[in-house]
């Protein structure tokens, strides 16, 4: 079993920034892709951002060139550093991990991003 716990997110103006974290615990070992994904009222969850457990990266159309995910293993944390941020943005964020040894997925709770002047 893997937890995930994320943090970091918040209101922020338009044009602003946050850090997002989530903090790995458990079958840490067997974690191998993360990333990050969002939902807003009434849309589907989608993929924002995801690395490989070798730090290859993969980014949605939506937050290329202002989103970076991160991840530092020996922390068992990534994070999603979030720049130019815009109201679309907003959403509620959730920290994904997928098991080398079974593709399982897991998920944290999610954390409220909300962008608004």
């Amino acid at each position: 079993q893997v937890q995930l716990v994320e943090s970091g997110g918040g209101l922020v103006q338009p044009g602003g920034s946050l850090r997002l974290s989530c903090a790995a615990s458990g079958s840490i070992s067997s974690i191998g892709a993360m990333g990050w994904y969002r939902q807003a009222p009434g849309k589907q969850r989608e993929l924002v951002a995801a690395i490989s457990r070798g730090g290859n990266t993969n980014y949605a159309d939506s937050g290329k060139g202002r989103f970076t995910i991160s991840r530092d293993n020996a922390k068992n944390t990534v994070y999603l550093q979030m720049n130019s941020l815009k109201p679309e943005d907003t959403a509620r964020y959730y920290c994904n991990a997928i098991s080398r040894l079974t593709g399982l997925n897991y998920w944290g709770q999610g954390t409220q991003v909300t962008v608004s002047s």
